[in-house]
């Protein structure tokens, strides 16, 4: 294996864990509506991620990092290219983030209405919009002979790109879901189960077409068959998750839910590979691992820095799960507190 096709693997590590884990914030936080019955249940709810949620999202600039350092032409096209997507996304995960800080600061019930509101847009466009972008460039952009995207928003407004954005957005939901299931008691636990239940069944229909709709579009390639068997474990786990939620294993549940995500972006970075923005246009102009990728140097000094940190960072995600391991129960939010 040479280093750029190494490195588009840890590039595609990266961006799994950061849709798992920020994921089932993005989940969470789209769930406020739906479980959220008093201003306790929405505290409660919103402190099953209160710890961790800043740290989920410290995958997304690492990703993004290595992806600028390792790719800078896939780069440079992507992020030039879906320029407005991103920043919508950039937008809604500055309100996100501002609004758990804030939320709390006021004295009122319309002012924790108005953050509340915040969360949920700022949880469910990243959602959509991910799956949006991921989608095209699985199906192909139009690029031309200068690496230059030459369409529009709209362009990726596609049917097979909404169909990955609706897909992610009710994956991410079903997972969140599940996650405050797991975190949570009482009357507010069973009521995630509930709705866990209901969103997986939503989540199976339109994953199951996706899924298809790749393996599909992708007979011909050269890896078809690992395409198709990584979309078959994304299809399993997912049922998998569903069953174990109905049978009150919260625990099973989460964790086949979070396969199941690793598995469906494993099918979409299988499907790339190897053109990571291929073109529409012309075959030729696509950009692959090969003429996207840094200099080999710049790739064996990358390689060795991340063989010493990518285990010191995920020892660090493990310990602090570890320590707010436990369920966030009703009697553990102060009466009359803001947060």
């Amino acid at each position: 294996m040479d280093l750029a096709t190494l490195w588009f693997l840890i590039v595609g590590f990266f961006f799994i864990g950061y849709f798992v884990l920020d994921g089932f914030d993005f989940g969470v936080g789209m769930s406020l509506p739906f479980l959220g019955k008093d201003d306790t249940d929405r505290r409660q709810i919103i402190n099953t991620i209160g710890p961790v949620w800043d740290l989920n999202e410290t995958w997304l600039i690492v990703a993004g990092a290595a992806l600028f350092a390792a790719f800078p032409y896939w780069y440079a096209t992507l992020f030039s290219g879906f320029y407005l997507a991103l920043l919508l996304i950039l937008v809604a995960l500055i309100l996100r983030g501002v609004s758990f800080e804030y939320r709390h600061q006021g004295r009122s019930p319309e002012w924790s209405a108005a953050f509340d509101r915040m969360i949920v847009i700022g949880s469910a466009v990243p959602a959509l919009l991910w799956g949006v972008a991921f989608a095209n460039i699985v199906q192909g952009t139009p690029i031309d002979e200068a690496g230059n995207f030459t369409g529009t928003l709209f362009t990726l407004l596609n049917p097979y790109g909404l169909l990955g954005g609706l897909t992610t957005l009710l994956l991410f939901f079903t997972h969140g879901v599940q996650f405050v299931a797991l975190k949570t008691d009482g009357e507010l636990r069973e009521r995630a189960r509930a709705l866990a239940s209901r969103a997986g069944v939503a989540t199976i229909v339109v994953a199951a077409v996706f899924l298809a709709w790749t393996v599909l579009a992708h007979l011909d390639a050269p890896h078809a068959m690992l395409i198709a068997a990584l979309a078959a474990a994304a299809a399993l786990t997912l049922v998998g998750a569903t069953v174990a939620n109905r049978a009150g294993r919260e625990g099973w549940a989460f964790g086949l839910s979070a396969a199941t995500t690793v598995f469906a972006v494993s099918t979409i970075l299988a499907a790339m590979f190897p053109n990571v923005m291929p073109s529409t246009i012309d075959p030729a102009y696509s950009l692959t691992i090969e003429n996207a990728s840094s200099t080999e140097y710049t790739l064996q000094v990358m390689t060795w820095v991340a063989v010493f940190m990518i285990p010191l960072v995920l020892l660090y995600q493990g310990w602090t799960y570890w320590v707010f391991r436990k369920r966030v129960t009703r009697a553990s939010i102060p009466v009359g507190a803001a947060h």
